[in-house]
């Protein structure tokens, strides 16, 4: 690629005497595009263009007509500057969104903020805790205006950080979960579960923060280590059958503070069980000789062990069918008052023999497995006698209540969330009774907030749910519940099936998270955030329908925002005359977070007024061509598509989206998370500053998004490396191109063999990019250009036909042809890297094009279907494989010192394959192995002839080329001197100066 310059420094070092200076009569390339990208400084320049002439309402036009693609995006919160997972997701947005336009479809992005929740909400309470200020004695709608000023910066700081990634987006007008119109809509959506029957407030276990005082949904929980107490419990049997007199049900928990809530032991009639005797234990042991207890055969060993016990038997069978009829005591019973009822045995099939036991402690406040279990068999349960009210044993501070007698006022977790006197006093207790076997501590995987990063606990609350297996068969407002339809659960599963999954795993991954889970906590109890804007009847406990109340709520919520909920005399204000306030409830706990984002599709793609480039969407699955894609994280299987897909199923009977697509998580270097701690973040704005935001484009694409991605300092230089690469491929045909002339174009009928070759890559290359952008493979469309700019056009293709390009007569076929060729190639190749490369793409675009608006309004270019010549590439294919060993053998020439340029070469060249000689026929193959002569014999060549085990029936024996060199295109040939008047160039040099004197061209 440097060889033009090459050529001028050889001139110069030659001096003044050297003879004619023929520079000058080369058409070497020309080109102001510059070879040092400069990109962080040259991206901004184009930002700015583009925003000076409109390009994204230019595009909108672009696309009138066509099928529409949207992409609707997956709002992040506005919390803080961007980091290089966002970078990702809003980049691999892009690269989608813009390849679909030059596709020829019609493609939509408008980019959005989630605005509520507690990522805002706990920012605004950092501040307060900084200076000394109670939340609680800020008025709500005051906080709440605080949350929004915060919300409305940070939309501001990302906005400008996510354009500067290149993100074309409707940037002036994005949706935001806190504009009064969202606000107003979600609070419609929520109403929708109420009047369809959904939507119902009942007492469960959640994950609970006792930091952030709220419920947690599954996706705002993450898991780390964590050091547990463990403890062995003995359950003393009331009124035992004959031979389990004085026995004990042994269990296992890691979580003894749960212990003054249990209310049953759950066993599995699949796990074979024992009566075991203790025949021997050291003294002062809590588990003594002659002790009988109930234990799993296949964990009975383990947990003796773990007791310190020295010796024991197996006395007895216990079936099944004992089990299921035993009753025992709490083991807290008579030691502590308040612990005298009866503790059933319960068969689950959540029980197994992996560890502890056998037998597990039920505590139906604590446990999701424990509250089904109970609830299940509350009937059974009733008829026996046995109280089946669930406790509320610890408060929302992490306190125990009345409900835990003997323990009120221990802490589990402490107000920062470090762990409390809870467990120590159960233990104690335990101990006190004679009830304790064994005692210990666990380092595992537990439940934490991922924002205050504290560990949680499952608790006992009133909270708001959304049903997922109770029929229904409308989804009008207002309507009451029905057994005529099917569940909630049911339709999202069968909406999945009808979803395309890319990869197609997130569709196995999706349809267990949605079959598995528990009904939908939506209910939250913090401050900034939409209300569950309903009322309920205090006496009946039933929840107001009531279609003018719904209509003056949400009237209110889109011209004053949701704060008119917390406004005083709200109440009043909505029921309107006729209703006593006193007589119904608010409800003011505020939704949660992943409500409102599921519900954005309501307030983007069905807001015709807000979005009207999103108006009348036909989609795909409903016959029409258009289509709807969310794209985000692997997590969001359980966040936002799990959200969406369900508020959508629930008020609308289906998915809001046809495509969904899912990519990885960017690690370091070395695979690991990245962390502050660590040092090893990778920060967008620094890639950006440093190297340029195409950079960081051409590293998603290229990337495999589908698993996790790693980044750093040595992956990045790669990549600088890569991005170098095409760009000189792209510069050098830029410069090339500076001497082609439209209007003397060459018809593909009169082309060559080695053009038409080129044109038949071209094309078969067109139908692997659109294929490959289509079904959204950048990284096959990455490892495709790359390949064919590097290796087919720059090893190859332009090496060869460097020669004809710059010294043939202006009015060669061969050259203009080339030039055909070259014009072709760059059309095509910017088109399908400007998703990918966009600035880089724009840049050598509008060089070669200076009337141009911006490639990114074009269409990925039609190529001709008669380019595509099967049987010319296969012949090719024989020709380049007989190329590799001369290049080969003149590599090792070049490395002994014996040549310097391949010119100085006449290799001979033995082919013994007839097949391969064949192909050499009417190939100059002298021009194509870029040597100055060169002869092909049959035969297998001397022993000592070079050879390539890839290329068999292939021998080369270089020669050194005989005569003199060509003072212009500096090949060597004994013809050199045979034309009088240009005695130091070839004949062909010769006719192409007297040709370039004739036009005037050359003195």
């Amino acid at each position: 690629m440097n060889e033009p310059q090459t050529r001028r420094s050889a001139r110069a070092q030659k001096g003044a005497d050297a003879g004619p200076d023929y520079s000058a009569t080369l058409f070497l390339p020309q080109t102001d595009f510059p070879m040092r990208a400069g990109l962080p400084k040259k991206e901004p320049e184009l930002l700015a263009r583009w925003r000076e002439i409109g390009l994204h309402e230019k595009l909108r036009a672009a696309g009138a007509g066509r099928p529409r693609f949207v992409l609707h995006d997956g709002p992040p919160y506005a919390n803080g500057d961007i980091h290089i997972g966002h970078a990702l997701n809003k980049i691999l947005k892009d690269l989608i969104s813009r390849s679909q336009q030059m596709l020829g479809k019609a493609s939509d992005y408008v980019p959005g903020w989630d605005c509520h929740g507690l990522p805002i909400e706990w920012k605004i309470e950092e501040r307060y805790r900084a200076g000394g200020r109670n939340k609680d004695e800020v008025p709500v709608v005051e906080f709440r205006r605080e949350c929004r000023a915060f919300a409305e910066h940070w939309v501001g700081v990302q906005r400008e950080e996510f354009k500067r990634l290149g993100v074309n987006g409707d940037w002036d007008d994005p949706y935001l979960t806190m504009t009064y119109a969202a606000e107003a809509q979600i609070a419609r959506e929520i109403m929708k579960f109420a009047g369809n029957g959904l939507l119902y407030r009942g007492s469960k276990p959640v994950m609970w923060s006792v930091v952030e005082k709220t419920a947690l949904a599954e996706a705002e929980v993450e898991y780390e280590d964590h050091v547990s107490d463990w403890v062995f419990v003995a359950f003393p049997l009331e009124a035992p059958p004959r031979g389990l007199e004085g026995a004990k049900v042994v269990i296992w928990t890691t979580t003894p503070w749960t212990l003054p809530a249990n209310r049953a032991i759950s066993f599995s009639s699949k796990i074979a069980y024992g009566l075991y005797r203790v025949s021997a234990a050291p003294e002062g042991n809590w588990a003594k000789a002659g002790d009988l207890y109930l234990l799993a055969d296949a964990l009975a060993a383990d947990a003796f062990k773990a007791a310190k016990v020295d010796g024991f038997e197996r006395v007895a069978d216990a079936p099944a069918a004992t089990l299921k009829g035993l009753v025992a005591r709490h083991p807290l019973a008579h030691a502590v008052q308040g612990y005298e009822f009866a503790v059933p045995l319960l068969d689950g099939d959540h029980v197994t023999d992996d560890a502890g036991t056998g037998f597990v402690h039920t505590a139906p406040g604590h446990g999701r497995d424990d509250y089904d279990i109970w609830t299940a068999s509350k009937a059974a349960l009733e008829e026996r006698g046995i109280e089946t009210r669930i406790p509320f044993a610890v408060d929302a501070d992490g306190a125990f209540t009345r409900d835990a007698p003997g323990f009120v006022g221990r802490r589990v977790l402490t107000e920062k969330g470090e762990k409390g006197d809870a467990n120590e006093a159960v233990i104690k207790a335990l101990i006190e009774t004679g009830n304790l076997l064994a005692r210990g501590r666990l380092k595992h995987q537990y439940p934490h907030s991922w924002r205050s990063k504290k560990p949680l606990i499952f608790r006992n609350t009133p909270q708001w749910f959304i049903a997922l297996d109770r029929p229904f068969a409308s989804t009008d407002e207002g309507a009451a519940a029905s057994n005529g339809g099917p569940s909630l659960r049911a339709l999202a599963l069968d909406e999945i099936a009808r979803t395309q999954w890319f990869p197609a795993a997130g569709e196995n991954r999706i349809t267990g998270m949605i079959a598995n889970r528990p009904d939908w906590v939506v209910s939250r109890q913090r401050a900034w955030g939409v209300p569950i804007a309903i009322f309920v009847h205090k006496e009946s406990g039933e929840i107001l329908r009531d279609a003018q109340v719904n209509a003056r709520i949400a009237d209110a919520f889109a011209a004053e925002g949701a704060d008119a909920w917390f406004a005083e005399g709200a109440a009043a204000r909505f029921l309107g005359r006729g209703r006593d306030p006193a007589a119904y409830e608010k409800v003011d706990d505020v939704l949660d977070v992943w409500f409102d984002s599921g519900s954005t599709h309501a307030f983007t793609l069905e807001d015709e007024k807000a979005f009207p480039s999103l108006a009348g969407l036909k989609r795909r699955r409903d016959g029409g061509a258009d289509e709807v894609m969310y794209l985000e994280g692997s997590d969001q299987h359980r966040g936002w598509f799990h959200s969406s897909l369900l508020e959508s199923c629930g008020t609308r009977g289906r998915a809001p989206f046809d495509l969904v697509l899912t990519h990885g998580f960017v690690l370091d270097e070395a695979g690991r998370k990245m962390s502050k701690s660590l040092g090893n973040v990778v920060a967008p704005e620094k890639v950006v500053g440093d190297s340029g935001a195409d950079i960081l484009r051409l590293w998603v694409a290229a990337s495999d998004y589908s698993d996790d991605l790693r980044i750093g300092p040595e992956i990045l230089k790669t990549f600088v490396e890569t991005y170098r690469k095409l760009r000189n491929t792209i510069r050098w045909m830029l410069g090339t191109l500076a001497h082609y002339e439209p209007q003397r174009a060459v018809p593909f009928s009169e082309m060559g063999e080695l053009e038409r070759l080129m044109l038949h890559r071209l094309a078969e290359l067109d139908g692997d990019v659109r294929e490959a952008y289509a079904r959204f493979d950048l990284k096959r469309v990455a490892a495709r250009l790359s390949a064919f700019l590097n290796t087919d056009l720059s090893a190859f293709y332009f090496d060869i036909r460097k020669d004809a390009l710059y010294c043939d007569a202006p009015t060669s076929a061969r050259r203009l042809a080339a030039l055909t060729v070259i014009e072709a190639i760059f059309r095509a190749v910017t088109a399908w890297l400007a998703p990918i490369l966009v600035f880089t793409a724009e840049e050598a675009w509008l060089a070669r094009y200076p009337d141009a608006v911006s490639v990114h309004l074009e269409t990925f270019p039609e190529i001709p279907g008669e380019w595509l010549d099967e049987t010319l590439a296969a012949k090719w294919e024989g020709v380049r494989r007989v190329r590799a060993v001369v290049t080969g053998a003149l590599e090792i020439e070049r490395a002994q010192k014996r040549i310097g340029a391949s010119l100085e070469a006449a290799p001979r060249v033995f082919l013994s394959d007839p097949a391969l000689r064949a192909a050499l026929d009417g190939v100059d193959f002298a021009d194509v192995c870029i040597v100055s002569d060169i002869a092909v014999e049959a035969g297998k060549g001397p022993q000592d002839a070079f050879r390539l085990a890839e290329a068999p029936g292939v021998a080369v024996v270089p020669e050194r080329a005989r005569g003199r060199k060509c003072a212009r295109s500096w090949r060597i040939s004994e013809l050199v001197g045979s034309d009088p008047e240009f005695p130091d160039v070839t004949p062909r040099d010769a006719e192409a100066l007297r040709e370039l004197r004739a036009l005037g061209m050359w003195a």
